[in-house]
């Protein structure tokens, strides 16, 4: 789960750590109210979307009055922003955020992830700050330094000063710089973060070592212990599909392909997907079921693979092992039926009362057609499409 940067700053700023004063607006007489209630005669009106690099789409402006605070408001929101990270499609701004000016004097960055290889969480650190770091480390990878943290004991502070020294902090700002960093692996860890971006960390004028900006990702499966970041949960961002499915436990995601897929468990999903791919057919989404999945589960897989209207036919590959194929063929056709499916329909069961699964398929009088294994499957849906 994602949230907006100002929702970040919010959580950042409990936790004690720096960032710049700032409001939210939803509209222009929100925003103009916002600039003067934070004074100053700089103010950065910025697009608040899930999506990096609004800079470049011109997400960003910075105002010398209140009248260009009003400008840059009517002209940001409720435009379509087309990022890197937003696909051709762009993400429609609803919301800004407006916060006072900054006199920057060095813009870093820093942040945390999950390395799985080691099974560690790695703080991350540049001088290289305001840029894709994907950048960075393909052009000058010697500029990132990193810290591996014992989960025992957390980031150190000297782990934190380490990374300041490295990453050229002003030397009377090295111990704010830590501080920072200690405030920002507490966050990460304690609201069960996946991964936690400042992007640019700045020094200021003033002497002070501060967040302008803040992503944050969460990993869904804690949310449920962290009730005030769901109430962050910003629906407009997300795939009307993937909310649906999220409503019946469904893993879902959406792709750019014609064929929709129903699978249970998420490895047999992503290598139903490369079979397709594999015979020359593009998968339009992944979607687990999962493990326990019932007729209405199942009606509902159905009914948000249909909503996609890029699918042109369904494959249906499911390997019962604590599911029974007999309970997900019953599941099938009462679907198929309450649906009304008209497209092509190729469903492949193995496993757990395999044969009752298949003579239940065969005598449900639809117009589905089995296949023996998951290659069969995925040429027969393929070539059914084609």
């Amino acid at each position: 789960m994602n949230i907006h940067e100002y929702q970040g700053k919010e959580i950042l700023r409990k936790y004690g750590v720096a960032v710049p004063n700032g409001k939210v607006a939803f509209s222009v007489e929100e925003a103009v109210d916002a600039a003067r209630a934070l004074g100053g005669n700089v103010w950065v009106v910025k697009a608040q979307i899930h999506a990096g690099g609004r800079g470049k789409a011109g997400g960003v402006k910075v105002a010398k009055s209140l009248d260009e605070v009003r400008e840059y408001a009517n002209e940001i929101l409720g435009k379509t922003l087309v990022t890197h990270q937003t696909g051709p499609e762009g993400k429609e701004v609803k919301r800004l955020l407006i916060e006072e000016g900054c006199d920057i004097k060095k813009e870093y960055y820093v942040g945390l992830v999950l390395d799985r290889a080691t099974s560690r969480v790695v703080m991350m650190a540049s001088e290289e700050g305001g840029t894709e770091i994907e950048e960075v480390a393909a052009a000058t990878p010697e500029k990132i330094f990193k810290e591996v943290i014992d989960p025992v004991v957390g980031l150190t502070g000297f782990q934190a000063r380490r990374l300041a020294f490295n990453i050229n902090i002003p030397t009377e700002l090295v111990n704010k710089a830590a501080k920072f960093m200690l405030g920002l692996y507490e966050v990460f860890v304690a609201k069960d973060c996946s991964i936690a971006e400042i992007n640019p960390l700045v020094v200021t004028g003033d002497g002070n070592v501060m967040a302008l900006d803040a992503k944050f990702n969460f990993d869904s499966n804690a949310l449920y212990r962290q009730k005030d970041v769901v109430e962050y949960r910003d629906l407009d961002e997300e795939d009307p599909k993937e909310i649906e499915a999220s409503k019946y436990d469904l893993s879902y995601i959406a792709l750019d392909g014609n064929i929709g897929c129903m699978v249970n468990g998420a490895g047999l999903a992503m290598a139903t997907m490369d079979t397709i791919k594999h015979y020359g057919g593009e998968p339009a989404n992944f979607l687990d079921v999962g493990g326990g999945a019932t007729t209405e589960k199942v009606t509902e897989a159905f009914k948000i693979i249909l909503s996609d209207k890029n699918v042109k036919g369904i494959f249906v590959n499911i390997f019962g092992g604590i599911m029974k194929c007999d309970v997900i063929a019953q599941g099938v056709v009462e679907a198929t039926k309450q649906v009304g499916l008209k497209l092509p329909l190729v469903v492949r069961l193995e496993g757990t009362n395999v044969d009752a699964g298949k003579e239940i398929l065969k005598n449900s009088g639809l117009n589905i057609t089995s296949a023996d294994s998951m290659a069969d499957g995925a040429q027969k849906i393929v070539s059914l499409v084609k």
